[in-house]
């Protein structure tokens, strides 16, 4: 039965519900850089890992007891799951740490190169082939991060370059953890047991990594306070299961079509909430990353169609 309901519920296409959606939860992820940054501010980026992980959890767990959802049924999902949570764990400390030096414009530009590096750990490792279409939106996309590389004007100080190395290596272990999902048993369980998985061991490997940070507390006010709290309530246990939603209910390839919409919201957001530089070779990478991605979408919308 529950199999029945699932088939009718799903859309074949994109519908002004899920463009809507979309929308959304790209203009909400763009935003998500600027509440990290401004967490920064009053605490420690590896105590907001954990912070985030477990007040994030908490209330998926509370949600999936309040809808019925089991999660601890034995399905051969643990060590793998755990493995992906590494990475999730990892994709983050990366970011929040990587904050701490760069800005939030040039961390959106290089965390989001994720899809490219998704393609080519599929080409390499899942035997997915690459078409002449995706190497050109790959291209695209690596002259748009050499561009964010080469840019003096918009660097927020001499240590901005470690902070844009982090965050491209987020992109890196978020696509990893994409990657692991993709070509293994993790794509059979709930999505809700799959972000718990994630959130969990993102906490502990955030939270063994405590005594080696600095103090846990840098400066408690209300802003960074608020900040952490829209990570932790809106980001984890709202957007990311709407997310995990839509991608049941819908062709995963049209939603991914949208994800150029988060680069290009952080941007803006960078430099209106924060006063960030915003020079105009930065907004040239910003659309060539977003080419990159509209055309390697495209190819795989088409692919999707096709009988």
């Amino acid at each position: 039965m529950s199999a029945a309901v699932a088939t009718l519920g799903r859309r074949d296409a994109i519908d002004a519900a899920a463009v809507l959606a979309m929308f959304g939860l790209t203009m909400s992820w763009g935003l998500n850089g600027v509440a990290a940054k401004l967490s920064n501010s009053g605490y420690d980026p590896v105590f907001l890992t954990v912070a985030r992980s477990v007040i994030g959890g908490a209330l998926v767990l509370l949600w999936c007891a309040c809808r019925g959802i089991r999660l601890f049924e034995r399905d051969g999902s643990l060590w793998l799951g755990q493995l992906a949570g590494l990475l999730f764990g990892l994709e983050f400390l990366l970011i929040f740490v990587g904050l701490d030096y760069t800005s939030v414009a040039r961390s959106a530009l290089c965390v989001n190169t994720m899809p490219f590096w998704v393609l080519l750990g599929a080409h390499f490792l899942l035997g997915e082939q690459m078409s002449a279409r995706k190497w050109i939106g790959l291209l695209l996309a690596f002259c748009g991060v050499a561009l964010v590389f080469s840019d003096r004007l918009s660097l927020p100080g001499p240590d901005a370059m470690k902070g844009d190395l982090m965050s491209l290596g987020a992109g890196i272990a978020w696509a990893a953890a994409n990657i692991l999902i993709k070509g293994s048993r993790l794509t059979t369980i709930g999505p809700e047991k799959l972000l718990l998985h994630q959130l969990a061991a993102s906490a502990v490997l955030a939270a063994a990594m405590l005594p080696f940070a600095g103090p846990a507390i840098r400066d408690v006010a209300l802003v960074p306070t608020l900040a952490l709290l829209f990570q932790a309530v809106y980001i984890v246990a709202f957007t990311y299961v709407l997310w995990f939603w839509l991608m049941r209910r819908y062709p995963a390839s049209g939603l991914a079509s949208f994800t150029f919409l988060t680069p290009a919201f952080g941007v803006l957001f960078s430099g209106l909430l924060l006063g960030e530089p915003l020079s105009a070779r930065l907004f040239v990478a910003l659309g060539l990353i977003a080419a990159g991605l509209i055309i390697v979408n495209g190819a795989a919308g088409r692919k999707h169609a096709s009988p």
